[in-house]
């Protein structure tokens, strides 16, 4: 690997680079002007506004149920539409300033910093660490793939990486962000410790196992060689910008998914009967936290998709261990992952992966079943 110092773009001692990110594969920051505006000042107005938004949401889904649509309040239909009009919008306020935030945070924390801070540590306390920062960095199962490529690249410890691959799309701060807000604090708090568990038990487990032999030989060939390169520094504005990009990326990507995940949770909500739910996800079967996990496995979806339909699935009488089993499920051992992964695993290394963590998950859904 070349020792020219890099930035985004390519090579610092290079000409200027292109009005696109190459490397990154998106647009370059747009030059912001100086001023109060352009440092953040509009940030406060904008949550003023969107709170308002939010405090309203409830009486404007109740306007549109009766007084536009005139439907009967009694009605399924009407359950079912009320809870779409409710909720599609505040998701995607939630997830959209949740996203903006992240991102903004995400400037001061790089993958790069991530990967050395890794590469030093090991043992239980990596495994602890690397789940913790699964829980700062917010991205997707695949997505959170390419990380863990370059973290077994730079050298740290398998069973480090797994705690991170776990952690990563399963337990960040949109998660729980979108958890408090619909569910309440205990809720987000439960699915955090149990999320960082899982994470921290799988990876400490994986690592025990010694299978770094299992590596595809072309990551083992390149483990160690990855050298770190000189990042700039992001100015504030170039931050906030980082932070509007995020949101624009997420939201622009999932609003589609998002929406068809609320009108999912209001076909639920409206029109499934309590006692069906109760007995297909409730807490009398043996069998009903090992078919949550298996009916989450093929979904691919984020965790602003899926927020909605679990939260139907919990006012419906579903057992919170049966959910909180699909729910994650759902988000950290999605098909695309798999599939991804067999660039860098042998299959024997995939199926102790799938077979670890799932091996967590239903002990999640089994003790809090007992427990609540």
């Amino acid at each position: 690997m070349s020792e020219t110092r890099t930035s985004c773009c390519g090579s610092i001692d290079s000409a200027p680079p292109a009005p696109t990110c190459g490397c990154a594969g998106r647009p370059a920051p747009r030059r912001m002007r100086s001023g109060f505006w352009a440092r953040g000042g509009w940030l406060l107005p904008a949550a003023g506004l969107g709170a308002l938004t939010y405090n309203l949401l409830e009486p404007f889904s109740e306007w549109v149920t009766a007084e536009v649509l005139h439907l009967d309040l009694a009605s399924k239909l009407s359950a079912a539409v009320a809870f779409f009009v409710y909720d599609a919008p505040k998701v995607l306020l939630l997830l959209a300033a949740v996203t903006f935030l992240v991102g903004f945070l995400q400037s001061y924390i790089s993958p790069q910093k991530t990967r050395e801070l890794l590469a030093r540590r090991g043992g239980v306390w990596g495994n602890l660490l690397a789940s913790l920062f699964g829980v700062v960095t917010p991205f997707c199962s695949c997505s959170a793939v390419p990380l863990f490529i370059g973290f077994v690249r730079a050298g740290v410890p398998l069973g480090i990486t797994f705690s991170y691959l776990v952690a990563a799309p399963m337990i960040n701060e949109v998660a729980l962000v979108l958890l408090f807000a619909l569910f309440g604090w205990k809720i987000a708090l439960v699915y955090a410790a149990t999320g960082l568990s899982v994470a921290f038990l799988s990876g400490l487990v994986l690592g025990k196992l010694g299978m770094e032999r299992h590596l595809e030989p072309w990551v083992l060939d390149e483990v160690g060689r990855a050298q770190p390169a000189i990042e700039a520094r992001p100015t504030f504005p170039e931050r906030i910008e980082e932070g509007l990009r995020s949101a624009r990326n997420v939201v622009g990507k999932v609003w589609p998914y998002v929406l068809a995940g609320i009108g999912v949770g209001g076909f639920i909500h409206g029109y499934v009967p309590e006692q069906f739910l109760a007995t297909l996800m409730g807490k009398g079967s043996w069998w009903t936290v090992p078919l949550a996990v298996l009916v989450g496995v093929p979904i691919y979806a984020s965790t602003a998709v899926i927020l909605p339909i679990v939260q139907s699935l919990l006012a419906k009488g579903a057992a919170l261990g049966t959910v909180l089993a699909f729910m994650m499920a759902v988000t950290a051992l999605s098909l695309p992952e798999t599939i991804i992964l067999r660039k860098v695993l042998r299959i024997r290394l995939i199926a102790a992966f799938l077979g670890v963590v799932s091996l967590g998950i239903l002990v999640v859904g089994y003790a809090f079943n007992l427990l609540l």
